[in-house]
């Protein structure tokens, strides 16, 4: 299958993303990873993309294109592949169409993943993350520490992430709604929209979203 990932942050994108991908047996494909690749390996589009982060600005649409193109096109995308974080606008949406189209292939979903305002802020403030091991992760609500404020695992100062702030998750959600969100009336255009209830259990919200993608499938 060949599915979009798309939801606010804080819906669970990336867990889901590599458990989808697991199951449907098909490569996890982000952006971070897309960047992080390309300028590890010092590709030109990795030294492209950097000389704008380095910069300041934004890594423009026709470089994220190509980076995407040129991994949807390695040999264990053949069958199928799971993008997550790409397209993030409808400009990069419709390029993803005419690029698929020039294969003779086509999306199967666009997986949506649903949560309230709210709550995302509720759960991306809230996390608490260990100075001596970033694995350890707590949270204020859901997972509280012992003793607040230490990592229960070592005994390290727990923190919040800059990225974590309230004021941050909301510049983050506002950014969002402006330039990603539109992507979904995009593709329910074309009757590709699965939308799924991000709240609740992991392998709950992951039994949703495969049921949801079954029954896309076989309407088709």
């Amino acid at each position: 299958m060949r599915i979009v990932l798309v939801g606010p942050p804080g819906a669970g994108k990336g867990t889901q993303a590599t458990r989808l991908a697991e199951k449907l047996r098909v490569p996890h494909i982000s952006t971070g990873d897309l960047f992080r690749a390309n300028i590890s390996r010092q590709t030109e589009l990795g030294k492209l993309a950097k000389s704008y982060m380095d910069a300041g600005n934004l890594v423009p649409d026709e470089v994220t294109i190509a980076m995407a193109k040129d991994r949807m096109e390695q040999p264990d995308a053949e069958n199928g592949f799971l993008l997550d974080g790409f397209p993030r606008n409808v400009s990069q949406a419709e390029a993803l169409d005419e690029l698929l189209k020039t294969e003779g292939i086509k999306l199967d979903a666009v997986l949506d993943l649903e949560a309230p305002e709210e709550e995302v802020v509720k759960r991306i403030a809230g996390r608490r993350i260990c100075r001596n091991d970033s694995s350890h992760v707590f949270h204020v609500s859901y997972k509280a520490p012992a003793e607040e404020g230490v990592c229960d695992v070592c005994g390290g100062e727990l923190y919040q992430r800059d990225d974590d702030s309230e004021e941050t998750v909301r510049k983050r959600l506002e950014v969002y709604h402006t330039q990603t969100e539109p992507i979904i009336d995009y593709y329910k255009a074309q009757g590709l929209v699965v939308t799924i209830d991000s709240m609740g259990p992991v392998d709950e919200v992951t039994r949703r979203a495969l049921a949801g993608l079954k029954r896309e499938h076989e309407v088709k």
